[in-house]
């Protein structure tokens, strides 16, 4: 493939860094212009760890020993993109069904650590992905608030007692973090297993979405009861998002400080929001988020991921995120082109692509990483890994990524080097 670039030497170009592949070159699309209710066990004893280390120190800004996702989502120099998957642990894998059919109780496999981190280490295993997250739930902290759920077969998350008014409100309280003691050890193992060589991603849902859950009494596909709420009861909902971002707030940190390289935001319904109700319901909730975690955890990457996102990208650019996650429904020359450079992107290949043919999957990469740029891209799926997606094409993901180099231009080299 050729560019204008290359021939002009104005950017950088990707290379395959294989010895059984042609050298390819590729042009960046630079722009100016359970069934029941699960009582979780008690934390079991891990006797390898040391307790005198069960706190991990939050990440400090540019270390030479940062992983390679890590120092993408800062926008540092890197020598290919770092790629991980949302969903990446999960039922698309064998070995996952196999143990989902010994512990069928998705809250026993998600609030048991030993299980958490088989599970969270499987894709780790076959793959070599450069981000290892955590297999958990954006609703795993709600008991330690105040808000019990289960997990129904069919239903999926069922909310006995929603909040719907100031009396509902009383049963919350602050987060209990002792109740979390399995996420916090799961993620202290992780980071020992995978020894620096990829990031440990934890993961937190928005208030705005985690509130549609406890509002609505579960999943939904209409969202009324809650933007009702925005009118009928703004004051109550206020409350409620408030409440839960300070909670959201401490439970990220707690995760970094227990071992995560890095959080990911998932405001999964942030999209059934107009850009305007979204300004209003969403993001000041999730910037009183990203606030805490860098005011704690300077230096620490916060992404952030919103599905149905094209209408939000430079409203969310405003949260203070270090990156912003793109959908597969957004063109990721645009997505830069609106963006600009001075904020990392993740994504943003569709997951159906993972079907289709392997050189179909290896065009699309190639297209995604050059128009993403050089500096400040992770390479994702724009959404979650789907049920039947064939391993293989998932294991060609990992090692199409991982065949690919920049060519830094020599300026690069001279700065690299003066420094």
């Amino acid at each position: 493939m050729n560019s204008p670039y290359l021939n002009s030497g104005g950017g950088p170009s990707v290379a395959w860094r294989s010895s059984s592949i042609v050298s390819v070159q590729l042009g960046f699309c630079f722009s100016n212009n359970f069934n029941g209710v699960f009582v979780p066990p008690p934390p079991p004893s891990i006797h390898y760890i040391s307790r005198r280390n069960l706190r991990v120190s939050c990440s400090s800004p540019s270390s030479s020993t940062d992983p390679l996702l890590v120092k993408a989502a800062r926008g540092e120099a890197v020598v290919r993109p770092p790629a991980w998957m949302m969903r990446q642990a999960g039922r698309y894998m064998a070995v996952y069904r196999k143990l989902a059919e010994k512990y069928p109780s998705f809250r026993e496999r998600s609030e048991t650590t030993e299980l958490i981190v088989e599970i969270s280490l499987q894709p780790w295993e076959a793959f070599r992905p450069d981000g290892v997250i955590i297999f958990s739930d954006i609703l795993t902290p709600l008991p330690a608030f105040g808000v019990s759920f289960d997990i129904e077969d069919v239903r999926g998350p069922v909310i006995q007692s929603p909040i719907r008014s100031e009396e509902h409100l009383k049963t919350l309280h602050p987060i209990e973090l002792e109740k979390l003691q399995f996420v916090g050890d799961s993620l202290r193992l992780l980071r020992n297993e995978v020894e620096g060589q990829a990031a440990v991603l934890g993961f937190v849902g928005s208030p705005w979405t985690i509130g549609t859950y406890i509002v609505e009494g579960g999943t939904t596909r209409t969202y009324t009861a809650i933007k009702s709420m925005c009118h009928t009861a703004p004051h109550v909902l206020r409350a409620l998002l408030a409440h839960l971002a300070k909670a959201i707030a401490d439970y990220a940190v707690y995760q970094v400080e227990s071992g995560a390289h890095c959080i990911q935001i998932f405001d999964s319904w942030g999209g059934q929001l107009s850009p305007a109700m979204w300004e209003i319901w969403s993001k000041p909730y999730i910037i009183e988020i990203v606030s805490t975690v860098k005011s704690k955890c300077p230096g620490t990457p916060l992404v952030l991921y919103i599905n149905g996102n094209g209408g939000l990208l430079e409203r969310m650019k405003d949260t203070g995120v270090d990156v912003i996650g793109l959908d597969w429904t957004v063109d990721m020359a645009d997505g830069r082109k609106r963006l600009g450079h001075e904020i990392s992107v993740q994504g943003n290949v569709d997951p159906a692509y993972l079907f289709l043919p392997l050189p179909a999957i290896t065009d699309e990469i190639h297209r995604v990483v050059n128009c993403a740029g050089p500096r400040g891209h992770i390479l994702n799926l724009g959404h979650g890994v789907l049920v039947g997606t064939p391993e293989e094409a998932v294991a060609h993901f990992f090692d199409v990524t991982k065949s690919l180099n920049f060519a830094a231009p020599v300026q690069d080299h001279l700065v690299a080097a003066a420094t």
